[in-house]
């Protein structure tokens, strides 16, 4: 209740105050503040996925720019040398305002990290966007195999149906590639199972099905408990390292981070950046309020 409370008064207080909440979490407000984040996770043996900060836009002036941010930080981040792919909200260019132009702006980002031999990964976000982004990624996996990827989340009651009505684009030789999250927004208990142990219980369903079944996973997580859970699957189906990887936000559970890194496991951190930090901070903060506890024991170890 109390991090609840603190989550929702959050959007309340002054940016410089939410700044200290969000600023371990968050690369900073800039490309170059983004690749300097991404070269020290480089050098740290990580790999990276980088994401500019924005959705739920209001007009399609709004996408056209943000589809011009994309390509310009692909154009940066390739020319650097940067070992990482991107994640791209699709309501950032205009989902739910007019999906067709939404996939126009999105098809020449992928086209663009195309180009260079990379990777686009299209992030799922609320139930009312599941569906468009699921014929989204068909659309642009037909003309790009290679190029893009999905994320699905484990607590949605549909996840493994998904999964499932999705192996008609799977091949041997270009795997399905998704990310596996909990899921973090809001949702009512008739799409969505509620509690801690069966979403972590779906969670695994889901990556047993998606390792026994040759698919790609982006296993994020920063639960021990499902990174244990993830491990031992792994061992049980005896996946070679290249088939899987390890995925964690920016700035959360680096001890666990490290001990997968240094086992010998593909980790990628999701790194996010950019001007609108704000509404992305309050959002998360208020979707999981559990969040709270995390950042407050950061703030207090940092001083």
């Amino acid at each position: 209740m109390i991090n609840r409370l603190i989550a929702n008064a959050l959007p309340l207080l002054p940016e410089r105050v939410v700044w200290l909440f969000s600023r371990s979490y968050i690369a900073g407000e800039t490309v170059d503040k983004a690749m300097r984040a991404c070269r020290t996770l480089n050098d740290g043996g990580i790999k990276t996925t980088i994401d500019i900060l924005g959705e739920f836009i209001r007009n399609l002036d709004e996408a056209e720019k943000n589809r011009d941010e994309y390509l310009s930080l692909i154009d940066v981040a390739q020319h650097s040398g940067i070992d990482g792919n991107y994640s791209v909200k699709p309501t950032m260019f205009g989902l739910l305002i007019d999906a067709d132009v939404c996939y126009r702006h999105i098809r020449e980002i992928v086209a663009k990290a195309a180009g260079f031999g990379n990777f686009i990964r299209i992030d799922m976000e609320d139930s009312n966007c599941v569906d468009l982004e699921i014929h989204l990624f068909r659309r642009l996996k037909a003309e790009f195999p290679e190029s893009v990827g999905l994320v699905v989340q484990a607590y949605l009651r549909r996840t493994l149906d998904d999964l499932k009505g999705l192996m008609d684009l799977h091949t041997p030789s270009v795997p399905l590639n998704f990310r596996l999250c909990k899921g973090i927004y809001a949702e009512p208990r008739r799409i969505a199972f509620q509690h801690h142990a069966e979403i972590n219980a779906h969670f695994l369903e889901d990556l047993d099905f998606m390792l026994q079944n040759g698919i790609y996973p982006g296993i994020a997580t920063h639960d021990r408990a499902l990174v244990d859970g993830a491990l031992a699957l792994i061992d049980r189906y005896d996946v070679p390292r290249k088939r899987y990887e390890f995925q964690m936000l920016y700035g959360v559970a680096p001890e666990l981070r490290r001990t997968l890194v240094d086992a010998g496991h593909t980790m990628r951190v999701y790194v996010p950046y950019g001007r609108h930090w704000f509404g992305y901070s309050t959002r998360r903060l208020k979707e999981n309020p559990k969040i709270v506890n995390s950042i407050i024991k950061s703030l207090l170890l940092s001083r």
